[in-house]
């Protein structure tokens, strides 16, 4: 049955990214056509502003609490994050741990398709236990096997364009209640806790071939596996790793200003947009017109950034085209 808690929480996020995508993301669009870098640069951060809501709710209303313990994060730095699923809410849950040290701007999250349509972590952990006995591999009871195609894809590309300066290998559990789905937090079943368990490894670290490569991802999920069956058959944490709390790069007192100030401004903001829609009808046609497009946009060409990536290679394409004409 769902309760208030979680109606509110999911209500919040929805009219929150809804009204946010029309009255901040939509104005920058034309930049989009005109220099792709700085309309990144400013939805970046835009939707950075949004990403803090949850944080902020789970935390400050309902009382979740974070512990993140392992390698620091260091502020700015170019990495992938490889992480276990125990939920379809694991990549929501770590937004409250890059908070904390000022990544959800840089974030970009890479899912699985499958993960949008299976329900729950037993249901992901019947198949992967079948794609280890077809391939010969080891059966987890914690984690589900890594598919690492994707993953050597993104780390090679990276390294080619000197865009990667380390992998933060994140193991996430929870010593108490794991809602496993969005239906779970509707009836207000959200975590007592999280524990994040952070490994930074340098870039000059990994294996340079594929196939090294994926052996080294298994082997990580190896270990995660171990530490996993530790922490949930001991005192459900992760101290006996030997490593201690991480420090935050923010101070926890700005933590809390910021969740603070992102509860106040997210509450207000969608109730001001109604209020404009209501009162202005300029507003109501800009309304109209941007859901338009985006819906438009969404079914034409399967997503902004697929529209995004395409300008930036045409206007980054369009120099090179005009030397070689020089010639």
């Amino acid at each position: 049955m769902a309760s208030w808690k979680g109606i509110y929480f999911i209500l919040t996020l929805f009219w929150g990214s809804f009204f946010g995508s029309i009255f901040m993301l939509g104005p920058f669009l034309p930049l989009m056509f005109v220099n792709p870098s700085w309309y990144r640069w400013i939805n970046n951060r835009l939707v950075a502003t949004w990403l803090t809501l949850p944080a902020a709710l789970l935390e400050t209303m309902f009382g979740v609490k974070v512990i993140i313990t392992g390698d620091a994060f260091v502020p700015g730095e170019r990495s992938v994050i490889i992480m276990n699923h125990r939920t379809r809410m694991d990549w929501m849950f770590l937004w409250n741990c890059l908070m904390r040290y000022s990544y959800l701007r840089l974030e970009k999250i890479c899912l699985k398709a499958s993960l949008k349509s299976v329900p729950g972590f037993e249901n992901s952990k019947a198949r992967s236990n079948a794609f280890a006995e077809k391939n010969g591999l080891q059966k987890y009871e914690y984690v589900l096997h890594p598919r690492t195609t994707g993953f050597t894809f993104v780390v090679d590309r990276l390294r080619e364009g000197k865009n990667l300066d380390a992998i933060h290998d994140i193991t996430v559990a929870y010593p108490h209640n794991i809602p496993q789905s969005e239906k779970h937090l509707l009836q207000g079943d959200f975590p007592r806790e999280i524990h994040f368990h952070v490994h930074r490894y340098p870039v000059d670290t990994l294996p340079t071939s594929k196939e090294d490569l994926q052996l080294w991802c298994h082997k990580r999920w190896e270990e995660k596996e171990e530490r996993l069956r530790s922490f949930y058959q001991g005192e459900k944490n992760f101290y006996f790793t030997g490593q201690s709390v991480i420090p935050p790069c923010k101070s926890e007192l700005r933590v809390f200003v910021v969740k603070l100030l992102s509860i106040l401004y997210w509450t207000l903001f969608s109730p001001a947009m109604c209020l404009l829609i209501y009162l202005y009808g300029l507003v109501r046609w800009y309304f109209i017109i941007t859901i338009v497009i985006f819906v438009l946009q969404e079914r034409i060409f399967g997503g902004l950034e697929i529209i995004e990536l395409a300008c930036y290679r045409l206007l980054h394409k369009q120099p090179h085209l005009n030397s070689k004409k020089n010639e």
